[in-house]
């Protein structure tokens, strides 16, 4: 009997187990919250801002922001026709994709990474990630073996070049056209464009002088300043597996991003096997190691997102190792609840 587990994304902020994180925002002396809601990227997104005595201004901001995301989504999606990513995937072979040079930017960081942990993410994962089909509504199914073989004989790379070179660690600065070398390859950016977004609107909301902010974007959270009564800003920790957003506790921070991967989020049971969204560039199936759920805390919400995803990826070992050598901080959860931190995570508190 096949058990669907996947999480409905258009239940509301508080409920949604697909929330591995989320801002509490509480109560200011200084200034009222203004919080606004809208469902963009396949999940529910909350912006909650605090402002002196102008609430117009800050529901414009939000207003904003929303347009933002949604001038994102039609760039980055891979399931959106007329998206740049949409036009590299069903371009013609040989021909070159004009592309933004928002998207050039992020591909070349999402390469970086691809470069940085030897294909292990890989944002030619499309033809695979399609396969399985997560962002789908409909019942889930493991994929035929040999459509899997088929399709992950075009996930590298290296299939993807910037004007007329191959991409290396040098090449990706100011190019503005893409070609994927292989025309059955095709680009998934999902392991690091939320993080890129929240970078984004808060790079916007800095610009308009905003000094307390919080954004969340799933599982992507990310704060400008503190609140205005000098409390920084409380964040809820998803706790795997549990129902009804049931969280492990809080963490607090100033002026930073976190952004939690799991195995939890997007999954479904066939033969009582879970079967999860992040998959194995190597064997095209999810990955099987020890982790249920890894978070990441750092300035960058891009680096945090293709970082937990990484790690998820890797396992708790060379998982640890490779976060180590980033220099961020990180809680990692096993899929028998045990908990890794690095040394200056934050005390995980009770949740109120």
């Amino acid at each position: 009997m096949k058990k669907n587990h996947r999480l409905p994304a258009i239940l509301a902020f508080i409920s949604s187990l697909t929330f591995s994180l989320f801002c509490l925002t509480g109560c200011a002396r200084t200034a009222e919250p203004v919080t606004e809601t809208g469902f963009y990227l396949d999940t529910v997104i909350q912006i909650t801002l605090y402002e002196n005595g102008n609430r117009g201004e800050c529901s414009q901001r939000i207003k904003e922001c929303f347009s933002l995301i949604d001038k994102y989504e039609r760039m980055f999606s891979a399931t959106l026709e007329g998206s740049d990513v949409w036009n590299i995937n069903h371009g013609k072979s040989q021909e070159p994709v004009v592309i933004s040079e928002e998207t050039g930017a992020l591909l070349s960081t999402a390469l970086d990474y691809a470069v940085m942990t030897k294909g292990i993410v890989d944002p030619t994962i499309r033809p695979v990630s399609e396969l399985w089909d997560f962002s789908s509504q409909e019942e889930h199914h493991v994929p035929d073996n040999d459509a899997i073989t088929d399709a992950l004989a075009h996930v590298s790379y290296k299939n993807i070049r910037f004007g007329d070179a191959l991409y290396s660690e040098a090449d990706a600065v100011g190019y503005n056209t893409v070609i994927l070398s292989d025309p059955e390859s095709a680009i998934d950016l999902g392991f690091i464009a939320k993080g890129y977004i929240a970078d984004k609107l808060k790079e916007y909301l800095l610009s308009q002088g905003v000094e307390s902010a919080c954004i969340s974007l799933g599982g992507n959270v990310i704060t400008i300043g503190e609140r205005p009564d000098g409390t920084p800003f409380r964040i809820g920790i998803q706790k795997p597996f549990a129902e009804g957003g049931t969280t492990l506790g809080t963490i607090e921070i100033r002026d930073l991003s976190v952004v939690t991967s799991g195995i939890y989020e997007r999954c479904f049971y066939e033969n009582d096997v879970l079967y999860h969204h992040v998959l194995d560039t190597a064997t095209g199936y999810p990955v099987d190691n020890e982790l249920a759920s890894v978070t990441i805390i750092c300035e960058s919400s891009t680096k945090a997102d293709a970082l937990s995803t990484s790690c998820l990826c890797m396992g708790l070992e060379k998982g640890r190792q490779y976060l180590d050598r980033e220099g961020v901080e990180y809680l990692l959860i096993t899929k028998d609840g045990t908990q890794y931190v690095s040394e200056n995570f934050p005390v995980i508190s009770e949740s109120p």
